[in-house]
């Protein structure tokens, strides 16, 4: 299946929580979106790997993507190596995406910007024909694809955005998605303990940095986004 957008996530929940309205977006404008979570986040102090995979799940429901994969990397312990890059290129290269998202290029969670330049450079060597993706035993052959972008998302830091998306109309289904990942997030019933991301100031900051990113602008809400390449416009009018 050829994907026209591609989201890589350290973490299940990160596609949600950073890009949960963009990807929304761009599936009712009709383009074929997938994620890749990179662990099954099973170091996270709430919940369980088992509780994280229902709840990805469920989100990815919610927001109507086309297919969503976890490569089982070890969570807090990745790395940006050569076994690792080859398993990304062959995903890259079996979903042909046009655009692909990923985590921040630096964050407070050692994974974040780790998974950043992992994706990043996977992404360019997918280009490169003669890397050969076949597993052992494997006959069929991969075509070298190289994806025409790789935009960063905002996390935990506010990292000043190249450019954002305009989300208005679409923030109550990334608050769904998020909502899907009961087990870390604020939930006053829940004794399991607290965390950076379970806090209700966190959940309330989801709805304000997307007012606030959207103010800039001059629209109700926005996602912002960090560009390796010079970014163009087509016309001056393209650009508000």
């Amino acid at each position: 299946m050829k994907l026209d957008i591609l989201v890589f996530g350290a973490h299940p929940d990160d596609a949600e929580l950073s890009v949960g309205a963009t990807i929304a977006k761009e599936v009712d404008r009709g383009k074929k979106v997938g994620i890749i979570d990179l662990t099954r986040g099973e170091l996270g102090t709430r919940g369980s790997a088992e509780i994280r995979d229902r709840e990805a799940a469920k989100a990815a429901e919610i927001l109507g993507i086309s297919v969503r994969e976890n490569m089982e990397f070890a969570d807090g312990f990745f790395v940006n190596d050569k076994e690792h890059q080859m398993a990304l290129i062959r995903m890259i290269r079996k979903y042909r995406p046009e655009i692909v998202l990923c985590n921040a290029i630096r964050d407070r969670h050692i994974d974040h910007g780790r998974g950043s330049s992992l994706v990043s450079d996977a992404c360019f060597l997918s280009g490169l024909l003669k890397i050969d993706t076949r597993m052992e035993g494997d006959d069929q052959w991969q075509d070298p694809w190289r994806p025409k972008q790789v935009y960063h998302y905002i996390q935990w830091m506010n990292l000043e955005p190249d450019f954002v998306i305009d989300v208005t109309g679409y923030m109550d289904t990334k608050l769904k998605a998020i909502a899907a990942y009961s087990s870390q997030f604020y939930d006053p019933d829940n004794k399991a303990p607290d965390t950076p991301i379970s806090s209700k100031n966190f959940q309330e900051s989801i709805g304000y940095r997307a007012r606030d990113l959207g103010r800039l602008v001059g629209v109700e809400y926005a996602e912002g986004f960090t560009a390796e390449r010079v970014i163009a416009a087509d016309s001056l009018g393209d650009i508000f």
